[in-house]
């Protein structure tokens, strides 16, 4: 048999075997269960969101999928516990706006930020309502906007925290209106809504799930809300950039990672995994529950979006001398 002859016989016969190979490589890091860690309480949004996600994902992954609430230190232990773990795509964080947020308000963390997470996608975003009790003599954001430059600092806001992420979404407002408004700083969104209600602060801040039930009520108002583009949820809210401040935009984001140095391989895995878990009816059914447009972003654009987040609220911080409760 003439040399060149053979070895092309030979490498046609190999081929579907390399092929196989391959294709078991690329499916093979899904060997044990994969946890999902929220760095916040049972019950709320990036847990419901996480288990929503949890049977497609198991079916993508062929692997049982664990959801584990590690809070604390304003969700750094549980990002540092993903930081920390192995890089093989068996451990996953499910975080909200608030990964990028904390870098700000932390002088040292005990994890890198940007080495220490391979980011994987955006799940989706849902704003931040600025609302006020039904009454309330300030019948939208433009309202706000007038009555807040022609009184600095006789209005008040509340926020579930300092360093909270309704607390930098109003902080944002205030830079980029050039307005004051006076902070009054909850332990919680409960709290906030009592205080509207009550009368002891003018407006709240609140994310979407945290309010839906009290702006369906009708006891509470929406202003406006704060992404770049109108809620489906609220489709008859105006957002601020429609209010008066143009270029306005303060997402509160659900973005899922891996620990560092994951191969990109795993990643590309991972998202893809989680497109299909996320296209299910049922998952889509609770996304739009927790008032969220689902985006999933591939990994450079999540990983772009992160940094681009991470300066913004860099800029807020240092500006508004802001300090974490």
């Amino acid at each position: 048999m003439h040399a060149p002859t053979a070895r092309l016989r030979l490498t046609l016969l190999a081929l579907p075997l390399l092929l196989a190979a391959a294709s078991a490589g690329a499916q093979s890091f899904a060997t044990r269960p994969i946890r999902i860690i929220t760095p916040f309480a049972p019950g709320g949004s990036t847990d419901v969101l996480a288990r929503a996600l949890g049977e497609g994902l198991q079916r993508e992954l062929g692997q049982p999928i664990i959801v584990e609430s590690k809070t604390g230190a304003g969700s750094v232990l549980g990002n540092d516990a993903v930081a920390k773990s192995p890089p093989d795509g068996h451990t996953l964080l499910l975080t909200t706006g608030s990964f990028a947020i904390v870098p700000s308000l932390n002088a040292k963390l005990p994890y890198a930020q940007q080495s220490g997470f391979a980011p994987i996608t955006i799940l989706g975003r849902a704003p931040n309502v600025f609302f006020v009790r039904a009454d309330s003599p300030l019948k939208s954001g433009a309202d706000l906007l007038t009555q807040a430059r022609a009184r600095p600092g006789k209005l008040s806001y509340g926020s579930s925290g300092n360093g909270s992420s309704t607390h930098l979404t109003a902080e944002l407002l205030k830079i980029s209106a050039r307005i004051f408004v006076t902070h009054i700083p909850y332990r919680g969104a409960s709290a906030v809504v009592t205080d509207v209600l009550g009368g002891q602060i003018d407006v709240g801040v609140a994310t979407l799930p945290s309010i839906m039930p009290m702006l369906n009520s009708g006891r509470v108002r929406a202003l406006a809300v704060s992404s770049k583009a109108r809620s489906p949820a609220l489709p008859q809210v105006p957002t601020v950039a429609e209010a008066g401040v143009p270029g306005y935009e303060a997402d509160n984001w659900y973005g899922i990672f891996a620990p560092g140095g994951t191969p990109p391989d795993t990643v590309r895995q991972l998202h893809d995994a989680l497109k299909a878990a996320a296209g299910t009816p049922a998952f889509r059914q609770r996304a739009t529950s927790e008032g969220l447009v689902v985006t999933l972003e591939l990994p450079d654009a999540t990983t772009a979006f992160v940094r681009a987040e991470e300066a913004k609220w860099r800029r807020v911080v240092k500006e508004q001398a802001i300090a974490a409760d």
